[in-house]
Parts: structure tokens; sequence; C-alpha cells
């Protein structure tokens, strides 16, 4: 995997000399929100992670190289390209062997992170178990098992079946920890009514956690943090949205990994915008968690 990293200098540097790092995955800008938010939302969260003292690493593959610190330049010409592949774990040697461009989804991110070393990654929220089909299962499940990355999130998408979700995360032994919140978040709605495995509100606390999970041989671990109450949105509206999105992927027959982004635009045209606007506040609400959290365990 060393020979297909591109580590930039300034994210190798900070790893040499045990600053905090803090990955950021790329779909969000090549498949979940429309220009130009998603470039000026990949900026932002930088620059958040940036303000809490911690470097920021975008995480995206391009030209046969998995690229750990994208610079402004190459997020700016993902986020206008049309021929990107969405890239989970089992596309990333596909993608690197035919050195097109990939946006990476959760599984892809936690994968290169941690090959470079990166111990926490922030994103808006993780994939699950959907709703229906009870074969289609996220690699970010299975990657969470597997890999030891802390995963700060937004909790799991509405539009999945979430008490699933949770239940696959048990059996494959990723703390889920609520923070500020006992229930775990459903992404643009702060509480899902399911409970967390632990709820824990000190970073310092949540890092020394980390440590103690990795030592007995743990892999992943989910850090839920609800969106702002501000940005939140009504249950019931989401539900119906979802509902009618639903019915709309099962007419065009939609699936696999093209429904998550069918779904996100459906809901951003329902909610007129909002779920778009509550999107970007998660994920930089996300990114200064995971900084904290990087900064104590550095």
């Amino acid at each position: 995997m060393d020979e297909l990293l591109s580590i930039a200098p300034l994210v190798a540097a900070a790893l040499r000399e045990r600053r905090p790092v803090v990955a950021l995955e790329s779909t969000i800008i090549s498949h979940g929100l429309p220009a130009p938010q998603n470039f000026e939302t990949a900026i932002a969260a930088e620059v958040v992670i940036r303000s809490e003292g911690a470097m920021p690493a975008t995480i995206l593959l391009r030209d046969g190289r998995a690229i750990v610190g994208a610079s402004e330049a190459e997020v700016r010409e993902l986020a206008t390209l049309e021929d990107v592949t969405k890239t989970s774990r089992r596309d990333v040697g596909y993608v690197l062997a035919t050195k097109r461009w990939g946006g990476t989804t959760v599984s892809a991110t936690m994968q290169i992170a941690h090959a470079a070393g990166i111990r926490v990654f922030a994103t808006g929220g993780i994939g699950g178990a959907h709703r229906g089909d009870p074969w289609d299962i996220s690699a970010d499940l299975t990657e969470l098992a597997r890999t030891p990355v802390a995963v700060v999130c937004a909790g799991a998408k509405s539009i999945l079946d979430l008490p699933r979700t949770l239940e696959i995360l048990e059996t494959h032994g990723v703390p889920v920890i609520g923070v500020g919140i006992n229930t775990f978040p459903a992404f643009y709605v702060r509480s899902s009514g399911l409970p967390v495995s632990a709820r824990i509100d000190d970073p310092a606390d949540i890092a020394a956690t980390l440590r103690a999970h990795w030592a007995v041989g743990g892999a992943g671990a989910v850090i839920a943090l609800p969106l702002p109450e501000s940005s939140a949105l009504p249950a019931d509206e989401i539900e119906q949205a979802i509902a009618a999105a639903e019915q709309e992927a099962t007419r065009a027959r939609v699936r696999g990994k093209e429904l998550t982004p069918f779904l996100l635009a459906k809901l951003a045209a329902s909610t007129s915008g909002r779920s778009l606007i509550a999107n970007r506040e998660l994920l930089l609400a996300n990114a200064r968690l995971a900084a904290q959290i990087a900064a104590f365990l550095a």
C-alpha cells in the first residue's frame, strides 16, 4: 500500500511529529453535495480542523495514487468532475489500477487513513443496513469491524434501517459512543431514540476510551455527535420525504451504491435545500470534535 500512497508533505510532517491529523472523505465532494456547496463545505471542514490545531487530510484517488491530504486545487477539480467513481473498499484496487478519479466512501477512507497512520476520521454519517433489502448492507459496517480508526459522525443516515445497523455494529464489537446524547443520532434528525453503547461528552475521555479499545485489540469505533439543534429537521417530515424517495427509487430501479446519492438528492429537493444546510453544519461540527479528539490522542 505504501507504494500507492501519496501523502502530502504537511500531513507527513504532522504524522512524523505525532501531531494531530484528521482524515476527511471525498464522496461528499463527488457524490454527496451539489456544486459549489461540495467544494465550499470540504474546504470549510479543513479550516475548522486547522482552527483546532490539527492537520486535515482529505483523501481521494487519482492517477493511480491514494492521495492523503489533497490540495485545494485537487478538491476544486474533484468538485467539478462528472466522471468520478464512488469508491468503497472493494473498488480501491480497480480505481487505482485504471488511474481513475475516485471519491472515497467511509470504508475506503478508513482503509487508506489506517495505511497512512491516521487514527481519527470525520464524516457526515456512516452507511448501514438499507430498508427493505436484507442483503444491502454498507461496507462501512464491516470496515468498522476490521480497521482501528475512530469515525466521528452524526450517526447514520435517516434513510437506513437504524435498529438493524446498530445490531450489526454490536455483533462486530464496534462501540457506538454518543456525545452529548444517550441515543443514536439519525443524521438530519438529532435522535433516533435508539440507545448508544456508551455516552462520553469530554473529548479527552473519548480519546482515553479509544486508546483502551485499541489496546485490547478493538477495531473501529463510532463517535456519534448529533447535529446542531438549529439545523435539525423534524423526524416526521424526514420520514415522509424518505418514504416518497424510496418509492421513486423502486420505480426507477435504483439500487446498490447509486441508491444513497439518489435518495439524498430527492431529500434535498423535498426539503427545499434544508437537508443540504444540515449536511454542511453536521460535517463541520464533526470535524471540530474529531480534531479535539485527535489532539488528545496525539
